[in-house]
């Protein structure tokens, strides 16, 4: 099945193809379909299998049907809640993504940052609101947000909110809630208290499931390299010295981070280019074309716009950014060592990402392997300002003395010894 096949708007089919969206996932074939006919729905699925795109294209479709594009009063007519910042931000950005060309407006909220933004946007008035609980109801108890008019409602990732210790500001929240809406709940486990929850919510729901992907292929090699946020350029450009690593697929969590990323790249001579939901149309297929042929060594993506990209005997994918979400990892290193083809992930790790790589550990049911020696490792606490003067001292020293032996090999291209194929 290919997304043309479903029954979707061409200002949606026009967004996939730009985000090079061409089949969709097993979530997206079974939700779309019941949920552009208005269907409540029960999923079973976790982050990392789709359901962003399951539950945002329908919503974006009925918003632009009932508009007909025209947005001259704006109020919030759908609702999506979901439990952390990353993953709120994840599903704004999705939202702008597919709704490039329907004019909807979306917004995110979220806590532990000031207010000031998120309720200048409200006031300019939003379609969309993607919201973590807290931060919703506070907004709402100041009177930014009201839910009078909201017709769609998505909980996501419920066992977690419970998890979290949300279970009183979602029930706070139902209650505020008109009876009259299509409303969209997905869990990854469906234990007694989620489905008791679930019925308060939906009216004769569609159920689907899907399982994540949460294996990793054998034929990729996976290097762990625990280093600190300052020095992941540096770090990056040691990895990077191995000139048999002559085509990279590097991950990045931001647009603003994979900018820069490629500006400090092309400092130090090496092609690289971004591809991320702020680029064109053209811009994103020269930056592909150019890497596929050989022109570009390495490609700097955030996830979202490096979704649908398909690059044969690719061997070689680099996490600058640890992702949050286990799934994420998975997929990200499995477009490498594709058809039984040799791949290699390295992964860059700062201080605040280590519960992320045991989180993905215990997905992917192994260690990745540490690399122990090398010139820029992870402080594991804080240091006294003598110890840190010292470090800071022999740091130096060992990065002079490797970029000297690099400018003596290879003509500036030395052999890091790293990542020979097997």
């Amino acid at each position: 099945m290919t997304f043309e096949q479903l029954e979707l708007i061409e200002p949606l089919q026009k967004a996939l193809r730009h985000e090079n969206y061409v089949h969709p996932t097993p979530i997206q074939a079974q939700a779309i379909p019941p949920l552009l006919k208005g269907r409540d729905m029960l999923g079973s699925a976790q982050t990392g299998t789709g359901k962003t795109a399951a539950f945002s294209l329908p919503i974006l479709q009925h918003l632009y049907e009932k508009t007909g594009g025209r947005h001259h009063h704006r109020a919030i007519k759908a609702l999506i809640v979901t439990p952390t910042r990353e993953l709120a931000i994840q599903i704004g950005d999705s939202l702008t993504a597919y709704g490039r060309h329907t004019g909807l407006r979306n917004t995110v909220i979220f806590g532990g940052v000031g207010q000031g933004k998120q309720t200048d946007a409200l006031r300019r008035g939003v379609d969309i609101l993607v919201a973590t609980p807290g931060r919703l109801l506070d907004l709402m108890d100041q009177g930014y947000i009201s839910l009078k008019d909201v017709e769609y409602f998505v909980l996501d990732e419920a066992d977690r909110m419970l998890d979290m210790g949300f279970i009183h500001d979602i029930r706070k929240l139902l209650a505020k809630l008109p009876a009259k809406r299509q409303s969209l709940f997905f869990s990854a486990t469906m234990p007694d208290t989620i489905v008791e929850l679930s019925r308060k919510i939906l009216n004769n729901p569609v159920k689907v499931a899907v399982n994540p992907v949460s294996s990793t292929a054998e034929t990729i090699q996976q290097f762990l390299y625990y280093t600190n946020k300052s020095d992941k350029g540096d770090l990056l450009l040691h990895i990077l010295n191995d000139p048999d690593m002559d085509q990279v697929l590097l991950f990045a969590r931001t647009k603003h981070g994979a900018d820069k990323i490629v500006r400090n790249l092309k400092k130090a001579h090496i092609n690289a280019a971004a591809l991320h939901g702020n680029k064109s149309q053209n811009q994103r297929q020269k930056a592909l074309g150019d890497f596929k042929d050989g022109r570009i060594r390495v490609l700097v993506a955030t996830d979202i716009a490096a979704r649908g990209i398909d690059i044969d005997q690719l061997r070689y994918v680099i996490n600058h950014d640890i992702p949050n979400i286990s799934e994420t990892y998975v997929h990200r290193i499995g477009r490498s060592g594709r058809a039984g083809e040799e791949g290699t992930s390295i992964s860059l790790c700062e201080p605040e990402e280590n519960a992320f790589i045991q989180d993905i550990e215990r997905l992917i049911g192994l260690e990745i392997e540490v690399v122990e020696n090398h010139p820029f490792p992870q402080t594991d606490r804080p240091m006294t300002a003598r110890e840190k003067q010292e470090f800071e001292k022999e740091k130096q020293r060992r990065k002079q003395e490797f970029f000297s032996k690099r400018k003596d090999t290879d003509g500036g291209r030395g052999r890091s010894g790293g990542y020979r194929r097997r």
